[in-house]
């Protein structure tokens, strides 16, 4: 048995997507997720008496668990790199900086539990969580350039909320400016949390400024991951796994769905 296979011999994966389905939670921002049959057994029965079933499914790239590219947002009509986005974009998508080009990410990945530092499992609607919430979160472990890096809030208990889940009437919990420029400093090669966005949301403010997203992805180049399923991998007091994450390959797509699996030793 190879090194590798007795590394992982033993280990525990942890699927950390949230299920896919109609009327699931979402920012209002994007296409909801529809899916239905398309094709019934019986409507069709072969010779031989087999039958198939088949789906119809249409999403906005940015529901249900998903991987935020870097096309996804501008800055004064900058991408990345300073590149204009009007150059790079058409009806059929994004030349560069679209999903596509993500390469799949199967490394160290650390877990910074910011509930757990306040003595819950969920932080409260609206929280801010600030860089000091994510240097004791960190406590002894060391945030290498390239790594992954999730934000525990503990808000992926709230899925099954619906409203209190998306948190138009009193926000949710998430990085502020300040903790985005801290974890931009640490040069990770993607962070993510369980929120349907990736910011700090105060309450009534819906998604009006995401200065996270303009911090992550147009100046700093780093993908975020959003809608995690983390309230099980929360419990379980792993804070450092191998994560593997692959999103979709749509062409010239700004995000695409994700089913991020941790793998704990």
């Amino acid at each position: 048995m190879s090194s590798l296979w007795k590394a992982l011999e033993g280990s525990r994966v942890l699927d950390l997507a949230q299920p896919m389905r109609k009327g699931m939670p979402q920012s209002p921002n994007h296409p909801p997720f529809r899916m239905a049959l398309e094709r019934r057994h019986g409507d069709m029965v072969r010779a031989d008496g087999g039958s198939a079933a088949n789906e119809i499914i249409v999403t906005g790239g940015h529901v249900g668990t998903h991987v935020d590219a870097l096309a996804h947002v501008s800055q004064e009509g900058l991408l990345y790199g300073g590149q204009p986005a009007g150059e790079v974009m058409s009806h059929e998508g994004f030349s560069v900086m679209g999903i596509d080009g993500f390469e799949p990410y199967v490394g160290r990945c650390l877990l910074l539990d910011v509930a757990a530092v306040h003595g819950v499992a969920t932080l409260p609607a609206g929280y801010e969580v600030t860089a000091d919430d994510l240097e004791r979160a960190a406590g002894d472990l060391e945030i290498r350039a390239g790594d992954a890096v999730l934000v525990g809030t503990g808000w992926s208990r709230l899925w099954e909320s619906g409203d209190d889940f998306v948190g138009q009437r009193n926000g949710v919990p998430g990085p502020g400016a300040d903790a985005g420029r801290w974890l931009a400093a640490r040069r990770p090669r993607v962070v993510g949390g369980e929120t349907i966005a990736f910011e700090h949301i105060a309450a009534g403010r819906g998604h009006a400024t995401l200065p996270v997203h303009r911090i992550m992805l147009v100046e700093s180049g780093i993908n975020i991951v959003e809608t995690m399923r983390l309230a099980e991998l929360l419990d379980s007091g792993v804070r450092e796994f191998l994560l593997v994450l692959n999103p979709l390959p749509i062409v010239g797509a700004t995000g695409a769905p994700v089913r991020p699996l941790a793998v704990i030793a």
